[in-house]
């Protein structure tokens, strides 16, 4: 009985110490976050247990564990219909409020959920809820984008994905079975969802024959390069909860169908050393100590090798290609895309992608809404409700679907 006593408060201890993490005095439910960080490393090192061991690729058992908790049937309720279809060989959930009087035309948000290009669904009950209150608050029909997931597939598929089902909505005879304005059209997501929509912007605007476009995009903290790893928000936030820098250097390398074996190179940017030809006509599209104000920058120095391993960029090409870094698209590119919002938080290492892009589209004459904020973190948006409710997540979703209320 003894020994239970002892051994109780060393498993307390224990816990506390796997638990905290120190953090900005400025971030939203701190013990919270903590708990939800704990949470997810909990479970992704189970899951990367089970990858050592060769009985699964991790991200399929972390995303069965997900969807097998989390996922929920299109069941419609008096305020919204939702339907599951199937948009150009790609599957999509569609939510649609009921008609307002005699409102004929509706506004409408094609949505491409985050995750890693690996993690989620928009069967989730985290995007299903969203888009339900997006659809509600914005009286919009709201396509949400159920594109296939690494490892099943890798870059370009996901965006091929996003691209196809945009492209099929767009058609004038389906946003007319569905009643939309084809005026009032916005395509927007979050982290690797706002990649995907950045990049399916980007397309829309080269296709001469597309006979509807976008009216605006809303990225909400996209992930835009895997060129500098050393960022201002990548160096303050390597260790933030939710998505420190080692993990998003992951993602990439899983998007990309890399080794995790290049991981330290591309932490230093070996990649994208002075020597590496293919990365120089790049480089000044997201010089950050030109494009960030000094509130971003702080006492941060830009990390550039002298010599690095060119053979990284020859055997994934992926790390230079704009389908997968929307932010290393040239100039004429980005005056093409439409009126933009861009949310950004402080506690992120994607921070900097997201307000590069806003200075770069801003200096291409696109008008930018840029939203910073301060108390927040990666993800937030999305965790509204309980136990994953968070103050962040309803500040950043209702100026979110405020500007977007606005605006479309």
């Amino acid at each position: 009985m003894r020994a239970a006593w002892l051994l109780l408060p060393a498993l307390a201890a224990l816990s506390a110490y796997y638990v905290y993490l120190p953090l900005p005095g400025a971030v939203s439910d701190p013990w919270k976050l903590m708990l939800l960080d704990a949470t997810f490393r909990a479970v992704q090192q189970t899951c990367h247990l089970i990858h050592s061991l060769r009985l699964s690729h991790h991200l399929t058992v972390l995303n069965y564990l997900i969807c097998t908790f989390d996922k929920l049937k299109s069941v419609s309720s008096e305020d919204i219909k939702i339907t599951d279809a199937v948009f150009d060989g790609v599957e999509v959930r569609v939510f649609e409020p009921p008609p307002k009087g005699d409102e004929s035309l509706k506004r409408s948000v094609v949505y491409i959920h985050g995750g890693g290009w690996a993690l989620a669904s928009a069967r989730t009950s985290l995007y299903n809820n969203l888009c339900r209150i997006m659809a509600e608050s914005l009286n919009a029909v709201v396509v949400s984008v159920e594109y296939r997931l690494v490892p099943e597939v890798c870059f370009p598929e996901q965006y091929h994905d996003a691209l196809r089902a945009t492209k099929h909505f767009l058609q004038p005879d389906v946003l007319a079975e569905y009643s939309v304005d084809p005026s009032r059209i916005a395509i927007s997501g979050d982290s690797a969802g706002g990649n995907l929509a950045a990049a399916v912007c980007q397309q829309l605007s080269k296709d001469e024959d597309l006979p509807v476009r976008p009216k605006l995009q809303a990225l909400i903290y996209p992930v835009l390069q895997a060129f500098d790893f050393n960022t201002p928000s990548y160096q303050q936030n390597m260790n933030m909860p939710v998505l420190p820098r080692y993990v998003m250097i992951n993602y990439w390398i899983d998007y990309i169908n890399g080794n995790y074996d290049l991981a330290r190179e591309l932490l230093i940017n070996n990649h994208t050393a002075l020597n590496v030809g293919p990365a120089l006509s790049f480089r000044a599209r997201l010089n950050w100590t030109s494009l960030l104000p000094p509130s971003f920058q702080k006492n941060y120095k830009p990390v550039v090798q002298t010599t690095g391993t060119a053979a990284i960029v020859e055997r994934l090409p992926a790390l230079l290609d704009v389908r997968a870094a929307p932010l290393l698209a040239d100039d004429a590119t980005l005056a093409r895309q439409p009126r933009t919002y861009m949310l950004i938080c402080e506690n992120d290492v994607l921070r900097d992608d997201g307000a590069m892009y806003a200075a770069r589209l801003e200096r291409a004459g696109v008008p930018v809404s840029l939203e910073r904020f301060h108390d927040c973190f990666h993800g937030c948006m999305i965790f509204t409700v309980w136990p994953t409710d968070f103050s962040a997540g309803v500040q950043t979703r209702n100026s979110y679907v405020k500007w977007l209320d606005e605006n479309l």
